[in-house]
């Protein structure tokens, strides 16, 4: 519980209080450690449930892999990968191929993680596919992206969040026909995108930000806000990444979108809403983007606050203009 609210420090009190520790209490450090960033603690933990005799399950080795995922572990994910089977007889699960496939991505092993995908005992379903594409957007390969998006179109066609993801790695790149060309499927086939939409809450009352957004009663102080936080940011040194904003428009335009993001609207409110000092918590339903992540690195610094973003993903401690993901995320 603690954990899933942003308080991974909480969560290793309680854990470390606990008496007697199960197969699930220490699955559930692990994966703490996992969403939070923490791959080589997540692995310390591993090691003591080791030497405590408590055999792992399929469940505890998806969190391992998970945690040396998101931390850049390739070559002890992969080891624990075979350790499954050869040191606990646990026969690797689609979850456990997917995480592979993941970890291999992110680190940019493209083409290793294409074969490891062809060379899988299992039929590789819309999970396995969906970490690949996930990684071709990561880092800009177009030219694999649509041979993964055409094995994932099929498995799984009423899915928008694929042709949202093969759409601004084709707008990223600057293909801006054929980025038009997948959302004009979406609208044939009925689809709709997911907007992107930021949660905080303020004194028990959740506020909820879409990108641009000014409904919010107290909008007017929330962009002045936003506009004098810029400038500041840009006097230290941020320059607005436009690449994240998938629309072929004037750059000036790109700039003004880019800083309506959702998730940069509620950490202002935030600022606004609370004492100096308080740390902030908000939650994304989607993938926090690049620039938003340089952004709010900017901000922590600059408002001498603790900004904790969980996004689809995992969670991001930003404080003292740096991030507790280490930019690998």
């Amino acid at each position: 519980m603690y954990s899933k609210c942003g308080n991974i420090e909480d969560a290793c009190r309680v854990f470390d209080r606990m008496p007697q520790r199960d197969v699930v209490s220490w699955t559930a450090m692990i994966t703490a450690y996992a969403i939070h960033g923490h791959g080589e603690d997540a692995l310390k933990v591993f090691h003591k449930m080791q030497k405590a005799d408590v055999i792992p399950d399929y469940i505890t080795f998806i969190s391992l892999l998970t945690a040396c995922s998101y931390a850049g572990l390739v070559e002890e994910g992969q080891k624990y990968f075979d350790c499954m089977s050869q040191g606990y007889c646990i026969m690797p699960r689609m979850e456990h191929y997917a995480c592979i496939v993941d970890l291999l991505g992110r680190a940019g092993n493209l083409e290793e993680a294409y074969s490891f995908v062809k060379a899988m005992p299992l039929e590789p379903n819309a999970c396995v596919w969906g970490a690949l594409l996930g990684a071709c957007r990561i880092h800009h390969n177009v030219k694999l992206a649509e041979c993964v998006a055409g094995h994932l179109l099929k498995l799984d066609p009423q899915n928008p969040g694929y042709y949202v993801l093969l759409s601004n790695i084709f707008a990223t790149a600057g293909k801006w026909d054929n980025a038009d060309d997948v959302r004009t499927m979406m609208k044939k086939r009925g689809l709709k995108k997911d907007p992107g939409c930021s949660w905080i809450e303020i004194n028990k009352i959740t506020h909820e930000f879409l990108a641009a957004d000014r409904s919010h009663p107290q909008a007017d102080k929330i962009y002045l806000m936003m506009d004098s936080l810029v400038e500041k940011m840009k006097e230290a040194g941020y320059v607005p990444d436009t690449n994240f904003v998938l629309h072929d428009v004037e750059e000036e335009l790109k700039e003004e979108m880019v800083s309506s993001h959702s998730e940069k609207l509620a950490i202002v409110f935030g600022l606004i809403s609370t004492r100096p000092g308080t740390p902030i918590r908000i939650t994304k339903n989607l993938r926090v983007c690049g620039d938003c992540h340089t952004a709010t690195k900017f901000i922590s610094k600059i408002a001498e606050r603790e900004i904790i973003v969980r996004d689809s993903n995992r969670f991001h401690h930003f404080k003292g203009g740096l991030c507790s993901c280490r930019d690998y995320w």
